[in-house]
């Protein structure tokens, strides 16, 4: 239960001093907790966090700011749609730029084309913003704005210049690989690939990973089918897949194609997995729950959003360093039950 300390009318508020006393540690060390630096065990850094919440201590970001120069926020550019993915990689965004002492300003833009993507930078701007994240994955043709603060691309390659420029990827092409490797292990010939909208970078990430993995193990590369990353395209698509015999394992490019495409195979009397195998991509939590439950692999937005705000705050707070190595976002297949060996197994 989370204990919360009022104080009296006339109480001074608790100053960082007060906090050092109350955790035992120096003032600096306070304030490396609470810019949230290194150089802090986890176990002082808990009991410094610990006590400011006892003294109901809050940073006084007003004053940080006219200190350093910078306002303390970080601005999104995010394409405007409740997706299961690009929901979920705001959220990781918010908590890890959050957590990291900023406060966040979102811009939405509907269509993702050049003209809307710079209006939404330039509203950042406007906003005094110190560092702005872009997660919209539908570019076409370099945005032609001046930004003077850094930019983070997640997920996609830069699609204009700034003071400096970093990216981050998903780890879609590794993902895509292992989808479509867990199908050939499992004794399948091929497999199909149902894409999503060639307009998004996503969509070219999961293909190719599909193809490097059909090409290692020197298996035939089926036509590319593609939806729209709605479950009622991967129903169309299941429509005519469940018609040519020779399909036995589809990859979708995500779950909710999947469920769609799963749907109609069934309708025609293909039985999933006995007779086809269908692997989906982004890692929906629900379809853990559907029948079949959905083999997928789960997209890594948390580690993503952290691993990138990590960076891009580096870039807004030591402008004048390099940037700390990048990880490597983690591969997770998950199986379930809509995936087995093919019948001639």
């Amino acid at each position: 239960m989370t204990r919360v300390v009022g104080r009296g009318a006339g109480s001074p508020a608790p100053r960082s001093a007060d906090v050092a006393r109350v955790a035992g540690v120096s003032r600096k060390t306070v304030s490396r907790v609470l810019n949230n630096e290194p150089y802090v065990s986890e176990a002082v850094r808990q009991r410094v966090l610990d006590a400011a919440e006892k003294l109901g201590y809050r940073l006084n970001h007003a004053a940080r700011a006219l200190a350093s120069g910078r306002n303390r926020s970080i601005g999104v550019v995010a394409l405007g749609t409740a997706g299961y993915g690009t929901a979920s990689l705001l959220v990781g965004i918010e908590k890890a730029v959050r957590d990291a002492g900023y406060a966040l300003r979102v811009v939405n833009t509907a269509d993702g084309d050049p003209e809307g993507i710079a209006g939404a930078v330039l509203s950042l701007l406007e906003q005094g913003v110190d560092g702005i994240v872009v997660s919209e994955p539908i570019v076409e043709g370099e945005v032609s704005v001046g930004i003077d603060v850094p930019v983070l691309f997640l997920g996609a390659p830069p699609a204009f210049h700034s003071a400096r420029t970093l990216t981050v990827g998903v780890g879609a092409f590794e993902l895509a690989r292992a989808a479509t490797g867990h199908l050939l292990d499992l004794g399948h010939t091929t497999v199909h690939h149902l894409a999503g909208p060639p307009r998004w970078y996503a969509s070219k990430d999961r293909v190719e990973g599909w193809r490097a993995a059909l090409a290692e193990r020197s298996a035939p590369e089926p036509p590319l089918v593609q939806g729209d990353w709605s479950a009622a395209s991967g129903y169309a698509v299941g429509r005519e897949l469940a018609a040519d015999g020779s399909v036995s394992a589809v990859f979708a490019a995500g779950d909710e194609m999947a469920i769609g495409l799963i749907h109609a195979l069934r309708e025609a009397g293909r039985r999933v997995p006995e007779d086809i195998s269908v692997v989906g991509f982004d890692g929906n939590p629900v379809f853990a729950y559907v029948t079949p439950p959905l083999t997928t692999v789960r997209q890594p937005f948390d580690e993503a959003a952290r691993e990138g705000i990590r960076l891009l705050v580096h870039a807004i707070e030591k402008p004048e360093t390099d940037l700390p190595p990048a990880s490597e976002p983690p591969v997770e297949l998950v199986v379930r039950g809509s995936t087995a060996p093919p019948p001639s197994h």
